[in-house]
């Protein structure tokens, strides 16, 4: 056994809701007394109401008023009541009728009911039963237009969905076929304006700046003024131009300097301007809606001028980390109003473009490291010789040290001493002897001469070059030290410095020296700041370390050759700098930065 629950009662109406504020009840009957009668009745309890005495005055409500209900007598002068059913019901399918009848039989009743009526009254009419009737017929027109309504927008619901499937499918089409952020741009911008898809008139995209300090107009979609946009509606209408086609132009279009693009890279917004309405949608990660250039917050006057509109949304561009930007679309051409499902709509479809947004920024960093990562690997490989020659450079330079302080008094003295016998002794055996050994000591003077003056015989081969691809290559041989000792490296080179006459292979020698020194400086991490200027016939480069700087008794000697202070090495590397800059005809100079570090200052001629 059990109970069931009654569920709630439905709601019952009062009886001014069930007509509409414009909606009227005709009574019609051939009798004015009677008519006059039941319009009173009803407007005593709160319904609208209008009287007829004929099929004529009738045809002429129908025609000028919004009739939702008639009572309607069988018996008029001019025309049968049931016949003029059919024709109500054609001119307005949703006017209940309960039709009057002095004949209670129930052939007649069945009659009229055939032919449309919603119920019937028999004369004469009591009050009482005329209301109930009355409300029930009511009340069945209001769930019949009710039940008609939501199947429409149950109907209107499932087209949107099937809409929103078929854009989902096309843009996720899009999306990953694309890894090129320009093209992404154009291709959510196209989403947004085409007809398949979310059908704005126009769209317009900016972007934060690297440094998150302005709000930057990048892409833009749509016609700059109605002229233009009548002409693209007919060629597109003309050509029958679909979602995939207007995606597939992106591509041709890519970089285009249309109107809308220069007119939507005019927006600047200064990202300390937190009360800018641009700025609010992007904090408070919703959409905000512009009518008449009235918003909850204010419009900026230079936004409306800019856009050449007064109504418009501002939609963010959002993660769940970071903002990326903001949309601003409008209707600029069909004056379409902005209903919340074409907001809800908007704001799902943006949710997706973010992703797909990040998607392909993640790509592009990706890519971008890669091509470094082959861009070092390349440049080890292409310069390992140079590395070699650098290092044999340091140990013939260490090996020289040694020869000239270990060897070279020594030798002295023992060539100064056989010189001194050889003129003082006469036998001839011995003479021959200390001649032999002067012969051979000048052999190794000479030697340790020629050791001493090995960077001398560097010839450059010069050639145009570009004195920023190469510092940027040389660092790039350090790229693992750097990031082993945390070092930050800062790249500030002037636009417009030139290219310059020299030996690449040596100049990067001489980079490479330097660098070495300067990573040396920062064991504990640190910036490594390189700047390159054009500067009086000639190009300056600036190499600065954020290390303990140079002290004065060492800077003084530090290109001397030889002069180190490693336990392991020679001062020759510096040495051979400054022979090749002067081969070059420039110069070095190295001092300490005011804010710490050392700075090494290198000057080179644009023509040699």
């Amino acid at each position: 056994m059990y109970t069931e629950t009654a569920g709630p009662p439905a709601r019952t109406h009062e009886d001014h809701e069930l007509l509409k504020n414009d909606e009227v009840i005709a009574v019609v009957d051939d009798l004015a007394d009677i008519t006059e009668l039941l319009v009173l009745f009803l407007k005593e309890r709160g319904f609208k109401a209008v009287s007829a005495n004929s099929a004529a005055e009738l045809r002429h409500y129908l025609g000028s008023h919004n009739i939702a209900l008639v009572l309607l007598d069988i018996g008029l002068p001019d025309a049968d009541g049931v016949s003029l059913l059919p024709e109500i019901k054609e001119k307005s399918p949703d006017t209940a009728i309960i039709m009057l009848t002095a004949a209670a039989s129930l052939e007649t009743a069945l009659l009229c009911l055939r032919h449309g009526a919603d119920d019937y009254l028999t004369k004469p009419v009591q009050f009482g039963n005329l209301h109930t009737i009355l409300r029930r017929v009511l009340e069945k027109r209001h769930l019949a237009l009710g039940s008609r309504i939501y199947q429409r927008q149950l109907e209107s619901a499932q087209k949107r969905i099937e809409c929103a499937h078929t854009l989902s499918i096309k843009m996720n089409r899009a999306y990953l076929s694309t890894t090129d952020l320009d093209l992404l741009m154009q291709a959510i911008l196209t989403g947004i304006t085409a007809h398949e898809g979310l059908g704005f008139n126009r769209a317009f995209l900016g972007l934060f700046s690297e440094d998150g300090r302005y709000l930057i107009g990048r892409y833009a979609v749509g016609p700059v003024n109605r002229e233009e946009g009548m002409a693209i509606w007919r060629s597109m209408e003309a050509q029958h131009l679909t979602l995939d086609d207007l995606l597939q132009q992106c591509h041709s279009c890519r970089g285009a300097d249309t109107g809308i693009t220069r007119l939507v890279q005019e927006l600047k917004i200064d990202t300390g301007k937190s009360d800018h309405i641009v700025l609010r949608a992007v904090s408070e990660r919703r959409i905000i809606a512009v009518q008449n250039g009235q918003a909850e917050y204010p419009v900026p006057q230079d936004l409306l001028q800019l856009l050449r509109e007064d109504s418009f949304l501002i939609a963010p561009l959002y993660l769940s980390e970071r903002s990326l930007g903001v949309v601003i679309v409008d209707n600029f051409m069909s004056r379409r109003p902005f209903d919340q499902e074409l907001v809800r709509a908007l704001e799902s479809f943006l949710s997706q473009a973010s992703l797909a947004i990040e998607h392909c920024s993640l790509y592009q960093a990706v890519q971008g490291k890669v091509a470094e990562l082959e861009k070092v690997t390349k440049e080890l490989h292409k310069n390992k010789d140079m590395l070699v020659t650098a290092g044999r450079y340091s140990a013939l330079g260490h090996m020289a040290a040694q020869l000239t302080h270990s060897i070279k008094n020594p030798i002295t003295a023992i060539g100064g001493t056989a010189r001194l016998l050889s003129r003082k002794i006469t036998n001839a055996g011995l003479q021959k002897f200390l001649h032999m050994m002067v012969a051979e000591v000048e052999k190794v003077e000479k030697t340790l001469a020629n050791l001493a003056r090995f960077a001398e015989t560097i010839q450059p081969v010069y050639e145009s070059v570009s004195l920023a691809d190469l510092a940027k290559n040389a660092i790039r041989l350090y790229q693992q030290d750097l990031l082993q000792h945390n070092i930050v490296t800062v790249y500030n080179f002037h636009p417009d410095t030139p290219d310059i006459e020299l030996d690449p292979k040596l100049i990067q020698q001489v980079l490479v020296h330097i660098l070495a020194n300067a990573i040396d400086a920062m064991p504990q991490g640190g910036t490594l700041t390189l700047e390159i200027a054009p500067e009086q016939g000639g190009v300056v480069l600036f190499i600065s370390d954020t290390g303990g700087g140079i002290s004065g008794p060492i800077l003084e000697n530090v290109t001397d050759p030889f002069f180190t202070t490693k336990t392991i090495g020679t001062g020759l590397g510096l040495s051979l700098v400054q022979r090749v800059l002067k081969d070059h005809g420039g110069d070095l100079n190295l001092s300490n930065s005011p804010g710490g570090g050392a700075q090494a200052r290198i000057w080179l001629p644009v023509n040699h």
